[in-house]
């Protein structure tokens, strides 16, 4: 199996690492940098536990191959906080009660910051639409909504 150089920037920090044809970006955080906030949770782009945002994009992590990421920038959920600060989202979420078994959890909240990003005043239909690549078997999603909402009121 060829080895690729691949150079991408992950939460702000440059990461230089040399990986196989065949590694996911998601093989790529969890085992090579020890990232492990972001789940693989069916690993065929299905559940959306694995959602980073690559070039501001969300992306299921477990698609797309490291070496399509040669030059890119990466943020996964513990890319978030802001020198221990949570993100709006996060603060929303855990005010909501919107996390129950916390699995689905690092892709809702990518999600939600990639709406937030391009739409900071999004309504209940759009929240929807942002969520929907990502399965959660405990809450019912509506109280993940009701924090989507909080954190676009600031």
């Amino acid at each position: 199996m060829a080895i690729h150089p691949v150079h991408l920037t992950v939460n702000g920090h440059l990461e230089q690492v040399n990986v196989p044809s065949n590694m996911t970006l998601l093989v790529l955080l969890r085992e090579v940098l020890a990232l492990t906030g972001t789940k693989n949770g069916c690993s065929a782009g299905e559940c959306g536990a694995c959602t980073v945002l690559l070039n501001g994009e969300p992306v299921n992590s477990c698609m797309v191959l490291a070496v399509e990421c040669d030059g890119a920038e990466v943020t996964t959920v513990e890319g978030l906080a802001n020198d221990r600060q949570l993100d709006p989202v996060q603060e929303a979420i855990i005010q909501a009660g919107g996390v129950q078994c916390g699995f689905c959890t690092p892709g809702v909240l990518i999600s939600s910051r990639a709406l937030l990003n391009r739409n900071p005043e999004p309504s209940e239909e759009e929240i929807k639409e942002a969520l929907v690549g990502n399965l959660c078997r405990c809450t019912g999603y509506f109280r993940i909504i009701e924090a989507v909402k909080q954190a676009a009121k600031g």
